[in-house]
């Protein structure tokens, strides 16, 4: 990571950077409780409601002996109108060591990352970037794969919206794997091949799927496909990841999703219950993908 050693997102790593955090995550993974960071104060600034992210990074710091705030948008200042640096200033002065946060908007880790001198950790800023969660998708397949390196990995769903597509495929594209990005052009535009290199498009998800290592299946965001006139029922027929379409994978490709999961949408309703889903142990892996993320903003890596 940079100087300031905040996380603000993948596109800013080289695959060094990205390769350190994961080996620090497998050194992390399952191991005892240890108070690497004991004293250390991390405030978690989630301006949106959270489950896996927000549980995982105050499961990594209490693992690590570091102490943690919550602080949301509706039991804060924040609700009285109180400005995004205002807040992260009020943080670092009452004693944070380092600052996560969640927010709707575009590049505001960024924004609060120029006034504070502590680091910040992206974890989802709007439609931009979800690093950490990229960071733990990578370390699952790398679980199941030798390498990243010359795996074929499909992305399929809306990854307009998707701040986890986009780091997901900064991260594989520098790592050297294959992207497939499917889905219609209402939910994928063919400028998403231009995030990394040997990125492409297809709206045929029998051709993204055939042979693919990876299946990672990523939400419709139903409540915005009525401005965009793309029906459920439409996406469903032409997208859905179902069991006969997985069989076009290679035979022990693995299946991904990063959640919130919607059974009968996006996925059908029991292929997450497969033995090629690891969908629960990408949820798992977060914490230790997340202790390896602390370890290294606060410059405390063993």
């Amino acid at each position: 990571m940079k100087k300031s050693r905040s996380l603000l997102g993948i596109e800013q790593l080289e695959p060094a950077e990205i390769s350190r955090v994961l080996r620090l995550a497998r050194r992390m993974h399952g191991a005892r409780p240890r108070p690497l960071l004991r004293n250390r104060r991390i405030a978690l600034l989630f301006y949106e409601p959270s489950t896996r992210t927000r549980v995982s990074f105050e499961f990594a710091a209490k693992a690590l002996g570091a102490i943690t705030t919550l602080v949301q948008a509706t039991a804060s200042s924040i609700e009285k109108g109180e400005s995004l640096v205002d807040t992260g200033l009020t943080l670092r002065a009452t004693g944070a060591d380092a600052i996560v946060i969640r927010h709707p908007s575009s590049g505001a880790p960024h924004l609060l990352a120029r006034h504070l001198d502590i680091p910040v950790i992206n974890a989802g800023d709007g439609m931009h970037e979800h690093p950490t969660q990229a960071l733990l998708d990578a370390y699952t397949i790398l679980r199941h794969r030798k390498q990243l390196r010359g795996l074929k990995i499909a992305i399929v769903g809306d990854i307009y919206h998707s701040r986890v597509a986009r780091s997901n495929i900064h991260l594989l594209s520098k790592c050297g794997a294959q992207v497939v990005l499917c889905g219609p052009p209402e939910l994928l535009p063919e400028v998403a091949a231009s995030l990394g290199p040997g990125v492409r498009i297809t709206r045929h998800i029998d051709e993204a799927l055939r042979g693919a290592d990876v299946v990672m299946v990523l939400r419709v965001q139903q409540e915005r496909l009525a401005g965009l006139q793309l029906h459920m029922d439409e996406y469903i027929a032409g997208y859905q990841v179902t069991p006969e379409r997985m069989r076009l994978a290679k035979r022990d490709a693995i299946l991904m999703h990063p959640g919130p999961m919607i059974r009968g949408a996006e996925l059908a309703g029991d292929l997450a219950d497969t033995p090629a889903s690891v969908i629960t142990e990408q949820v798992a892996n977060g914490v230790c993908v997340r202790m390896a993320v602390l370890l290294t903003a606060l410059g405390a890596a063993p």
